[in-house]
């Protein structure tokens, strides 16, 4: 038999859907046919106290034959009519009281007083005196057990089907292994009510597992509307992400909330519970495959040697140092001048190891910051690391617009002290992350990050003088899910909030990566290096920020209010390109990058300046900075870096209040 047969039930709740299904139609009955229902069940009393009666009297089981049957008849007569005259079919049986008891005990009290005159006062030939004993007193205790039977199982479950009914409805969609046991786990859910399987496999189409009906995804919308469904739940943990997208897609249009299991672990040891259900993995959205690391690539740098990581505390150095633990590093040293992120970092890290079982691993947290020159080379003098990512950035584009002298000390002075640092003490590959806004940039986050660049273009160019012996590489990649600041978690917030969801231009696009991905990609490019290497990750297509919002509202379970829709539930507002903020975003400066062995890595080969004019400009801009000169800064920056031109207006808030400085509209890149 196939795995997925409609005759399979959820373990944990095999007992209760046979009895839900048993007790609904009873529930759902109209009052007569109920009333109907209970008269044949009291008239099945009379003859069964009857024959008990005899066979108690003659102490043997006995067949009613001849003048026996006439005490049934009788009770019959009398039994029925005066239940009905006493009122004992008015009560509602799962609500019965002890005011219902009290009218059964007074009707068969009648009943007993006329039934004992005729068959043991009067006497019947053929028919034992105490037949009319004890069959009132049997006829009692039948009666009054049925009533407290059906008080406790029609009450409870008619309590459980009306609980039911007030959770949200939810529809499972996999009638898999996963969706079998997801069902399982919600039967006592105090939160949501499974009212049925979606399921694309024409064999199951129509049938019902474990009292649960399979639909046809295609019938979504209606469905939605008729069972009032708002929730859907996908218990597709092997699908690929093509076929998750696919059916994403289509759900979009029944407006409904879509949530999901997250993986194949919790499958694999045998349990679902309803805590795995969480909102739609970031993944989901960005609409395309994950690329499967390359583990040659990952242990080459990482396995039983010494990594270092700044900006441990951080989305992007967090998820390296994640990435790079699971390859097996002898030690892993971890930079942060945030006292809280590192600490959090640090205890993630030490669990994790736990959990792999690397008992001997060294992961060892620093309070430092990049640009502190003596600490730097300290650290990396007591631990001699081998490899260094360098993460450590400020990189969200408004605040660094605002506060640019801050941005350009921290991205720049505190790569090139961290570059300096790992040469002086042999690092053998130091790895930079960078960002697609260093192409072209039109904001001090993005210039910054390309003159970072440079400087280690420029140090690798100096290894021919053998005064170099770091290889010193960078990577650079777009948006990445799920980062501090990412538009996923504001969007997911805003929408939670009723809206509006806040879009700063309605074109805007950008190139979006997962975190774990990026992280891993990084890792590879690192090991690919060979000395001033420019590596780019293929991100795929650029993802239009409004597409992605409009998306996130539909999976939620509602609709975008528009001119097309103005009775819909979260509105798209915009507020206008923020300083700095570009409508596009690249990830090459030039043309024709060359690939490398890595199917989603390829090279770019940018143009920068020799070490020695570099060296003097940087001076002239730390001179600059030192003084706190803005403008100057900025305009030193312009000089540095090719295409960077400024919006002309900014304000640095550390200096110039509430007040914006505009800039003369001349500064942008000369070179």
């Amino acid at each position: 038999m196939p795995e997925n047969t409609p005759t399979e039930t959820p373990r944990s709740g095999w007992f209760l859907m046979p009895m839900q299904a048993l007790v609904a139609p009873l529930l759902a009955m109209p009052r007569v046919a109920k009333r109907a229902l209970a008269l044949l069940l009291d008239s099945s009393f009379c003859v069964l106290t009857i024959w008990l009666a005899y066979c108690f009297r003659l102490n043997e089981w006995t067949v009613l034959t001849g003048v026996q049957w006439l005490p049934v008849v009788v009770s019959l007569c009398m039994a029925l009519p005066i239940f009905i005259v006493m009122g004992m079919y008015r009560a509602i049986f799962r609500y019965a009281n002890m005011a219902a008891f009290i009218t059964v005990l007074k009707a068969i009290a009648i009943y007993g007083v006329a039934f004992m005159t005729i068959f043991t006062a009067l006497s019947v030939p053929g028919v034992p005196r105490t037949v009319g004993i004890l069959q009132p007193f049997l006829l009692l205790i039948a009666i009054g057990l049925s009533r407290l039977s059906i008080r406790y199982w029609l009450g409870d479950a008619y309590q459980r089907i009306l609980h039911k009914n007030m959770l949200a409805k939810v529809l499972i969609y996999g009638a898999g292994t996963a969706g079998r046991q997801l069902a399982g786990a919600l039967i006592n859910s105090a939160e949501l009510n499974v009212v049925g399987y979606l399921d694309d496999d024409p064999r199951l189409k129509g049938g019902v597992m474990g009292g649960l009906p399979i639909y046809d995804p295609s019938d979504l919308p209606v469905l939605a509307e008729s069972l009032g469904v708002h929730n859907v739940l996908l218990a597709l943990p092997s699908a690929s992400r093509q076929r998750r997208n696919e059916i994403l897609e289509h759900i979009r249009k029944a407006r409904v909330n879509v949530r999901t299991l997250p993986d194949l672990t919790a499958l694999a040891q045998g349990r679902i519970a309803v805590s795995d259900i969480r909102e739609l993995e970031i993944e989901d959205l960005l609409g395309r495959e994950a690329v499967a690391p390359r583990q040659e690539l990952l242990d080459k740098s990482m396995r039983n040697k010494v990594v270092m990581v700044t900006g441990a505390g951080g989305s992007i150095g967090g998820e390296l140092c994640r990435q790079i633990l699971r390859t097996g590093p002898s030690s892993l040293i971890l930079i942060d001048q945030n006292e809280f992120a590192l600490y959090n970092i640090h205890a993630e890290l030490q669990k994790l190891a736990e959990l792999y079982k690397y008992e001997n691993m060294q992961i060892v947290p620093i309070l430092c910051s990049v640009r502190d020159q003596d600490r730097m080379e300290h650290v990396m003098q007591s631990w001699r690391p081998q490899t260094l990512y360098h993460a450590a950035a400020y990189k969200h584009v408004p605040l660094v617009e605002h506060n640019a002298v801050e941005g350009i000390k921290n991205n720049v002075m505190g790569t090139l002290v961290a570059a300096r640092a790992a040469n002086k003490c042999g690092v053998s590959n130091f790895v930079l992350i960078s960002t697609d806004k260093a192409v072209r940039p039109t904001n001090v986050m993005g210039a910054s990050k390309r003159l970072a660049e440079m400087v280690l273009q420029a140090l690798a160019a100096e290894s021919a003088t053998d005064r170099m012996r770091t290889n010193f590489s960078m990577v650079r990649f777009g948006n990445v899910l799920g980062s501090s600041g990412s538009v996923v978690p504001l969007f997911r917030q805003q929408i939670k909030d009723g809206g509006p969801v806040t879009l700063t231009h309605p074109d805007i696009t950008r190139y979006f990566m997962t975190i774990s991905e990026a992280s891993q990609l990084v890792i590879q490019a690192g090991a690919m290096a060979e000395g001033g290497d420019v590596f780019l990750l293929d991100m795929g297509e650029p993802v239009r920020i409004a597409d992605l919002a409009r998306k996130m509202v539909e999976l939620s379970g509602l609709a975008v209010r528009d001119e097309d829709n103005p009775e819909g539930d979260i509105e798209l507002s915009v507020t206008g390109l923020r300083p700095g903020e570009k409508l596009f975003e690249e990830l090459l400066i030039g043309d024709n990058p060359e690939t490398t062995e890595h199917p989603r890595i390829m090279k770019a080969r940018e143009d920068f300046l020799s070490w020695p004019e570099l060296s003097r400009r940087l001076n002239a801009l730390n001179a600059v900075l030192d003084r706190n000169d803005m403008i100057a800064a900025r305009a030193t920056l312009a000089e540095l870096v090719s295409g960077y031109s400024s919006t002309g207006e900014v304000s640095d808030l550390a200096f110039t209040g509430a007040e914006p400085i505009r800039l003369p509209q001349t500064i942008q890149s000369t070179l």
